[in-house]
């Protein structure tokens, strides 16, 4: 193999709810490739799996620039594995466990890491009483906040269960823990500096996450020294216990007691100009086309 690849195919888009997320992280990856050197083929995707295998003929590796549905649940990664090409960012598997917000909490619980309380329905018939108040109810398999509801009482919960199902199947209704949003990139194991969000909205919603100036971002963190290392620390052994390759971010949310209740683990997180990822590289400092490089190389060395 040799030592660099030449030629990246930026992979993208998608027909999932986070589609637009996905170009725009697709178009600055793009851009970071080309000034680092390489010939870089964009590939938009729709929703047809098979129209790409003809596309990664002649390509070196795939840079997955792809956020929730089939991009991020394994189904591109095994696809990428059968065909024997270089991809960057996690396995079929973990993928999978990741997107499933369900299994990766039943993991994270398993191995003594705070998670708040959940149930799961695939329906809207359940039993509003034997909740307590606020909850979040959310679809198990999407990310960026899609279909996500604060719930404060139980006349708004049916209602932010068909909202909810309408982006999945299965839905999580989970405790809601009032305190600080909290975000920890792992890359190549290593975990870089926290970073907090404080939101212009009740919570980080899509449109926080995604229009300028709607959330303030603290990066590194105010977390003394003895919390920045527990979080880390935490985020490094759902890492590996989820069996994440190359990078990812760990979601977390603080309350009052210091506790660091895990949310989810993204497999392919945000690349665009408000992304968590990149901030957090920055605050360490590490450039977006030098993070770029760093994920392509991790990836082509180990696969």
């Amino acid at each position: 193999m040799n030592k660099k690849p030449n030629k990246i195919a930026v992979l993208m888009g998608g027909s999932g709810e986070e589609r637009e997320v996905s170009l725009k992280s697709g178009k600055a990856i793009n851009k970071a490739l080309n000034e680092n050197g390489y010939d870089v083929l964009n590939i938009v995707m729709d929703n047809r799996i098979s129209g790409i295998i003809e596309k990664l003929s002649n390509v070196d590796m795939v840079f997955l620039g792809l956020h929730g549905d089939i991009g991020e649940n394994g189904t591109i990664q095994g696809l990428l594995d059968a065909l024997g090409i270089i991809y960057t960012g996690s396995g079929p598997l973990s993928s999978a466990i990741c997107m499933d917000k369900n299994i990766s909490k039943i993991i994270a619980q398993h191995n003594n890491i705070l998670t708040p309380k959940w149930d799961l329905s695939n329906n809207n018939n359940v039993d509003s009483e034997k909740f307590n108040y606020p909850l979040v109810v959310k679809p198990n398999n999407q990310g960026s906040t899609v279909g996500l509801r604060i719930v404060h009482n139980k006349n708004e919960l049916k209602p932010a269960l068909d909202y909810a199902l309408k982006y999945d199947s299965s839905v999580l209704i989970e405790e809601y823990i009032e305190g600080r949003e909290l975000t920890v990139t792992v890359l190549g194991g290593k975990a870089y500096p926290v970073c907090e969000i404080i939101p212009s909205h009740e919570f980080y919603d899509y449109e926080c996450k995604y229009t300028p100036g709607m959330s303030e971002y603290i990066c590194p963190s105010k977390l003394n020294s003895e919390q920045t290392k527990k979080i880390q620390k935490i985020s490094k052994g759902l890492f590996h216990l989820l069996k994440c390759e190359n990078y990812a971010r760990a979601d977390f949310r603080m309350d009052n007691q210091n506790r660091f209740w895990f949310l989810e683990m993204n497999t392919l997180p945000g690349m665009t100009d408000t992304s968590l990822v990149p901030m957090s590289a920055l605050a360490e400092g590490v450039t977006f086309n030098k993070l770029i490089e760093i994920i392509v190389m991790r990836a082509w060395d180990k696969k």
